[in-house]
C-alpha cells in the first residue's frame, strides 16, 4: 500500500493540471504494446503512421527510454496547470541540458531496445535530447493532434467535476473518487493496489492531479524530483473517446448518437464539451440535448456562462439498465 501523508497546507497547494506529454507517451506505449491495448479501430487507424514513424525518425530511441512501469523524466516534464500545452512541453524537452538525461539514456542502453546498434548510436549521441524532441514533435503531429481537442475536453470536464464534488462533500470525497482503490483515512491518502508499503509526506508541497486518457485503467503516481508528488487518474468519460459501442438496448430506443450522449453525460457538460469530446458537431448535439430533454432523459441548468446538461433519475435508470 502506498500512503501520502497531507497536511492543510498540503490540500492548500494541491491542485490540477494538464500532460499532453504523458498522454503522446502512453499513446505510444500502447501502440508498442507495452501498455493497455487500444480500442480496435483507434488501433488500426494509427498503427500503420506509427510502424512509419518509427523507421522514418528516432522514435525507437524514444520507446527505449520506457518500461512496462516507467519512462524517462525529461521527455514529459511536469505540467504547469491546466493551460499546457504541447509546444510548452516540447519547449522543455527540447531544453533538457544533455548532463541532465544522461543517467536516463544510459540506463535505456541495457534495455533490449536499447541494444539496438541504430538505437544505441542516438542514445550515444551528444544531441540524443533534440533527435529524440523532434521525433516525439512528429508523433504528436500525426498520431495525437487532431484527437487532442477530444482528449483535452474530456479531461477539462473531470476537473470541473472534482471540483464540483470538492465544493459540495470536500477533498476527501473528491480524492476517493478518483479509484476505487483510493481512500482517505487518518489524515492521509491510501492507494491499497499498490504492491510496495512506501509512506510519502507532502510536507506542504501539495499533491498535483493529473487526469488522462490514455494513462490507466489504474492510477500512476509521481514520488520522486523533477516532479511534485502526483497522481495520474483515469478521467471520467474516457469509454467515449474510445468509442466504445452504446448498449444495444439504449441504442434501439434512442439511436446510437443519443446513446452516446446519455452514456458520456456522467458528469454534467455543456453543448460544446460534448461536440469535442465525442467528435460531433455541436449544432448536431443541440439538436439530440433538446431531443432527450423533451423525453424527460436530461435537464439543464445554467451555470456561470455555461448551460449544463445532466442526466435525471430516468435518463440514470435507462443508462444503468442497459449495462
Amino acid at each position: 500500500m502506498l500512503r501520502f501523508e497531507v497536511s492543510v497546507e498540503d490540500l492548500l497547494r494541491s491542485r490540477f493540471a494538464l500532460s499532453p506529454a504523458m498522454e503522446l507517451s502512453a499513446l505510444l506505449r500502447s501502440l508498442a504494446g507495452r501498455d493497455r491495448p487500444l480500442p480496435r479501430a483507434w488501433a488500426a487507424r494509427l498503427r500503420p503512421a506509427f510502424e512509419r514513424l518509427r523507421r522514418e525518425t528516432e522514435l525507437d530511441a524514444f520507446l527505449a527510454l520506457h518500461t512496462a512501469r516507467s519512462g524517462a523524466d525529461f521527455v514529459a516534464p511536469p505540467p504547469r496547470g491546466l493551460g499546457q500545452t504541447w509546444a510548452d512541453d516540447l519547449a522543455a524537452i527540447r531544453a533538457t541540458p544533455a548532463a541532465a538525461a544522461r543517467r536516463e539514456l544510459a540506463a535505456a542502453k541495457a534495455r533490449p531496445l536499447g541494444r539496438d546498434p541504430r538505437v544505441r548510436a542516438v542514445l550515444d549521441s551528444a544531441d540524443a535530447v533534440p533527435r529524440i524532441a523532434e521525433a516525439m514533435d512528429r508523433a504528436w503531429q500525426e498520431l495525437l493532434a487532431a484527437d487532442w481537442p477530444q482528449l483535452r475536453a474530456i479531461c477539462e470536464r473531470d476537473v470541473v467535476h472534482r471540483v464540483g464534488v470538492i465544493g459540495e462533500q470536500g477533498w476527501a470525497a473528491a480524492i476517493e473518487s478518483l479509484h476505487p482503490g483510493i481512500a482517505w483515512r487518518a489524515g492521509g491518502i491510501e492507494l491499497g493496489f499498490f504492491p510496495a508499503g512506501d509512506t510519502v509526506r507532502l510536507v506542504g508541497d501539495g499533491l498535483l492531479l493529473i487526469p488522462s486518457v490514455c494513462v490507466g485503467p489504474s492510477v500512476a503516481a509521481h514520488l520522486e524530483d523533477p516532479w511534485p508528488r502526483t497522481l495520474v487518474y483515469p478521467a471520467r468519460g474516457t469509454a467515449a473517446l474510445w468509442d466504445a459501442p452504446g448498449p444495444d438496448a439504449l441504442t434501439a430506443l434512442v439511436g446510437r448518437a443519443r446513446a452516446r450522449l446519455l452514456v458520456a453525460l456522467d458528469a454534467p457538460a455543456s453543448t460544446s464539451h460534448l461536440a469535442r469530446s465525442l467528435a460531433m458537431a455541436p449544432g448536431a448535439v443541440g439538436d439530440h440535448l433538446a431531443v432527450l430533454r423533451a423525453a424527460g432523459l436530461l435537464v439543464r441548468a445554467r451555470s456561470g456562462r455555461s448551460v449544463l446538461y445532466r442526466r435525471t433519475p430516468l435518463g440514470e435508470a435507462l443508462v444503468g439498465g442497459s449495462g
